[in-house]
Parts: structure tokens; C-alpha cells; sequence
């Protein structure tokens, strides 16, 4: 609903920037509602069954592209239902955009299970299955923190260690992240890497992966970058070899970058959710469900890095993104 306490918003994002924290449907099979009991014995709402047309959503989102064109997305749905909508995109990383909801800042914005999992829940072992990944999730979400995930997204938007096509041949063809393990031992100095400052210090990034893999880049061969800026570096090479990056993103098949394999598979699964707050789930929860399952259902792998790459690569406003995007399906208009 619109936030009561829009003023603190730019108190929240400020609060927590400075805190160290990425990232996504249609599920196979059915999938119990979240409406029940989960196994710590919390209850979980019933979806409401009030009209959306004329309620008050507070829309949020964090900072990068993917997730401003899905803020987006939400933004124009709700609008065409007949919500009033205050638009908060764009609030900053994953602790402004979790601490703004958990306030009730915000009302809504979409979250990747592979962070709640990790990154909120503290767990160490990922579960495999995304729609177990989610159901865990969802159900913890509901009881623990009066947060309700909807059915998520196809689309898994994992992190991954990228290269040039230059660099690539140059290094002797590393295929994967093993294989760059190896380069760091043979030679160190071209084992560069370019990260953004999230995965940096997440346990689901880079300390995790150096620990699942057994190896460790020497300290100044890591360089902290803003994210956008790491996809043109890792490109140029300069000054990285490899780069971090998001899976889904538009820049990897514009700049023809090669993706390593994780062959150990130890980044978890990141489908993304719809994530609403319980006063708003209460109230509309059923006629959200329906209005965003077909939404969800149709972002995947290739649909959501071709809308980044329309961000990212082409230049073109995520609102406007999303709007087209959403007309052309057929899901407002």
C-alpha cells in the first residue's frame, strides 16, 4: 500500500549502502500454496480477495538493469489494474531494497531465491531443485517474515566468471572455473579478476566460491568496480582478464563474452519472485497471484537477457522496456 513513511526511504538506502550484501518461472509441477503452515509451525495468511482496481502499492527495486526493468514491469502491471502506484524504483543494492520492504517502506519488489536463501536465511548448501529452492523460500518468507513470494520466474539469473574471446585464446582456452583455478597456479599474474563490491564479500560469491574451489586470487589481482563498468572492462581486459557477472545479462552476448562453466555447480539457483508484503498479500493476494503468474512465467533465460540487452547494450529506458515488452505479450493495453 503507499507508503506511510516515504520520507525514509533516502534515510533507509543511505542506512544501508554502506552494509555488505545479486541475484531468477513458471514452476514444474504444482506447487502448494503459501498459505499454509510451514514446517516451524508459523501460519501464513490466506491470499486476500479484494480488487486491485483503486489500492495503493508502494513499488520498489534494487539498482541494476534487470531489476529496473522488472521494477518496471511491476510498475506498468499494477497501473493497468487499476492500482495507484508510487513508483520507488531504483533504491540501491539488495540491503536498501530488503530493509525498505521489511519497514513497509515499500510494498512490493522482486527478489532471487538464491539471496534469501543465502544471503538472508544464512544457509550454506543451496538445494538443486529450483522449485524446492523456492517452496523453501517461500514458506520461510511467509512464517518467519510475513513476506509472500509469488510463483517466480523461468529465468535463473546466476552469477558467473566471464571472458574475452581474446583473452580466451590468448590464455590457452579455460573452460571453466576449475580450469581457472589451475591458471592461478601456473600463472598468477594473468589470473585478473574484475568483481562488483556484493560478491566480493558474500558468501554466495567470491570468499564462497574460492572455498568451494579450493584456490584463492592473490589480493591485487581483484579489482572492486561498479557493475555496469565490468562487462567493458572484462572486454578490454584492462584491468581484468575475467569479470563477474549476471548470467541473464545482455552485455555477455553483446560483447560475445565466454561464460566459464561452473563445473562443481556451486553458485546457487537465482529464479526471481514477485515479493509482497503481508498487508498487501492480505488484502489482494489472489488477484496478484493471477495477475503476475502469466507475467512470470513468460521471463525466461532468453527473454530477460534480450529485455537487459535492450538496457544495458542498447541504450534504451527501462520503462520503457517494460511497457513495450508487456504491450507485445499482450499483458496490458
Amino acid at each position: 500500500m503507499r507508503s506511510r513513511l516515504h520520507p525514509r526511504i533516502a534515510a533507509v538506502v543511505a542506512a544501508t549502502a554502506l552494509l555488505a550484501a545479486a541475484c531468477g518461472n513458471g514452476l514444474e509441477g504444482d506447487t502448494d500454496d503459501a498459505d499454509g503452515a510451514d514446517a516451524d509451525g508459523g501460519e501464513a495468511v490466506e491470499a486476500g480477495g479484494e480488487s486491485l482496481d483503486g489500492a495503493e502499492i508502494t513499488v520498489g527495486s534494487k539498482d541494476f538493469d534487470e531489476q529496473l526493468v522488472l521494477g518496471n514491469i511491476s510498475v506498468a502491471l499494477l497501473e493497468d489494474a487499476g492500482v495507484d502506484v508510487t513508483n520507488e524504483v531504483n533504491l540501491g543494492g539488495t540491503d536498501a531494497a530488503r530493509a525498505a520492504l521489511e519497514s513497509g517502506d515499500i510494498d512490493h519488489y522482486w527478489e532471487y531465491t538464491g539471496t534469501a536463501w543465502i544471503s538472508f536465511f544464512g544457509e550454506t548448501d543451496p538445494i538443486p531443485d529450483r522449485v524446492e529452492q523456492y517452496e523453501a523460500v517461500r514458506d520461510r518468507e511467509a512464517a518467519d517474515s510475513g513476506l509472500y513470494w509469488l510463483e517466480p520466474t523461468p529465468f535463473n539469473n546466476t552469477y558467473g566468471i566471464a571472458l574475452s574471446q581474446e583473452a580466451d585464446q590468448d590464455l590457452g582456452g579455460i573452460d571453466t572455473i576449475s580450469e581457472l583455478g589451475e591458471l592461478i597456479e601456473s600463472d598468477p599474474d594473468a589470473a585478473t579478476l574484475c568483481v562488483e563490491s556484493e560478491f566480493s564479500a558474500r558468501d554466495d560469491g567470491l570468499p564462497g566460491m574460492e572455498e568451494h574451489y579450493g584456490f584463492e586470487f592473490p589480493s591485487d589481482n581483484v579489482t572492486v568496480l561498479d557493475t555496469g563498468v565490468i562487462y567493458g572492462a572484462t572486454d578490454d581486459r584492462d584491468p581484468c582478464n575475467f569479470g563477474e557477472v549476471f548470467t541473464t545479462d545482455g552485455r555477455i552476448a553483446a560483447l560475445d563474452l565466454k561464460v566459464l562453466e561452473d563445473d562443481e555447480a556451486f553458485f546457487p539457483l537465482y529464479n526471481v519472485s514477485p515479493v509482497f508484503t503481508e498487508e498487501v498479500y492480505a488484502a489482494y493476494g489472489a488477484a496478484l497471484e493471477e495477475l503476475y503468474a502469466p507475467v512470470a512465467a513468460a521471463l525466461d533465460d532468453d527473454t530477460m537477457a534480450a529485455l537487459n540487452a535492450r538496457v544495458s547494450a542498447d541504450g534504451e529506458r527501462p520503462e520503457a522496456v517494460a511497457v513495450d515488452w508487456l504491450t507485445e505479450e499482450g499483458f496490458i493495453g
